[in-house]
């Protein structure tokens, strides 16, 4: 099926470019069904987008893409699509992935220009379709359950006793009011180094933002610099998120009575939810989708949970649990 999709993929990137292809060259898949293949169209290389339908939709990418370009946010421009087959033509941004540069000396410097970015993209909270989806109470809930359903149940093969539910209830409901309690702004929901391109300037360009939804302030810079992919030093982190918060405060995107240690406290259990949910997700793409690589990103995650969880003393018994039941079940399984 996939074949035959790339034969008629390159057979409508001809029939756009006017350009006889070669075959499509593989550039990547992601954590979707998407793929992309590098092109051309004779004179500059393009970039192929596959999204099935019904699987994928082009809409949200297309009018966020659209909407970032006009608040003067770095991405990838549309040049054709064909919504009902799952086709997209997008401007090549190079092969050159932020995670690539990035070192314990420099990361610094190449995050800092990342998080100016960021309130631009954090005023974008609608589209020519509308409203971006919120970030709600239902969503959060639904993602850090796929945490209990996929890594939890069904890799770890582990079930609950009566006083971890209650444990893992309250953790939970600690977590989105978190969330909730934050200001609400455009959330790009993928920000992190995998999802920036180092263009030949070394400008930043940003990719895959068609989940983007309206939510808590922290959410991108979490993902930044608490990428699931890569950690840093923890007095790195903090010194980024703080200038961050100074930043935010200027741009009259968070109230000045916000205070460093309220703002780290969103941070922080920002960064839980999402790595609550990013361990599962890494579990789902490995047993629904046979996706093996992303089993080796589990163990950062939870690094971060219960690195996190030992500054709250809330989280005691939270952190008991990881360390006791589910790191030790990881581990028999690496």
């Amino acid at each position: 099926m996939n074949e035959q999709r790339e034969l008629q993929l390159q057979a409508w990137c001809e029939a756009i470019t006017g350009y006889r292809q070669q075959r499509l060259q593989s550039v990547s898949g992601d954590a979707s069904f998407r793929r992309y293949f590098r092109t051309s169209d004779g004179h500059r290389s393009l970039i192929a987008v596959d999204a099935p339908p019904p699987q994928e939709s082009l809409q949200p990418f297309m009018a966020i893409a659209q909407a970032y370009a006009e608040a003067g946010v770095h991405v990838p421009q549309v040049i054709a699509a064909d919504e009902n087959n799952g086709f997209m033509l997008l401007t090549d941004l190079g092969s050159t992935l932020l995670l690539s540069e990035l070192t314990e000396q420099s990361m610094e410097q190449w995050y800092q220009p990342a998080l100016a970015d960021l309130p631009a993209l954090m005023r974008v909270t609608s589209t020519t379709q509308g409203p971006l989806p919120a970030y709600d109470e239902a969503l959060l809930r639904r993602e850090l359950h796929l945490f209990h359903e996929w890594l939890v149940s069904k890799y770890l093969k582990l079930s609950f006793s009566e006083q971890e539910q209650q444990m893992w209830n309250r953790v939970c409901d600690t977590l989105v009011n978190n969330a909730l309690a934050q200001p609400q702004v455009g959330v790009h929901r993928d920000f992190h180094a995998r999802n920036i391109m180092v263009l030949a300037d070394n400008q930043l360009a940003y990719i895959d933002f068609q989940d983007a939804v309206v939510g808590p302030v922290t959410y991108d810079a979490v993902s930044l610099l608490r990428d699931c992919y890569v950690r840093w030093p923890n007095e790195q982190v903090e010194q980024l998120a703080v200038d961050f918060l100074q930043t935010l405060k200027q741009q009259q995107l968070v109230a000045n009575s916000v205070t460093e240690e309220q703002w780290l406290r969103w941070f922080d259990l920002m960064g839980m939810q999402r790595h609550t949910k990013a361990a599962g997700i890494f579990a789902r793409l490995f047993l629904r989708d046979g996706k093996s690589g992303y089993l080796q990103d589990i163990p950062c995650t939870l690094g971060y949970l219960y690195d996190v969880a030992g500054r709250y003393p809330e989280f005691e018994d939270y952190r008991d649990w990881l360390a006791q039941r589910i790191q030790p079940a990881l581990q028999e399984l690496m």
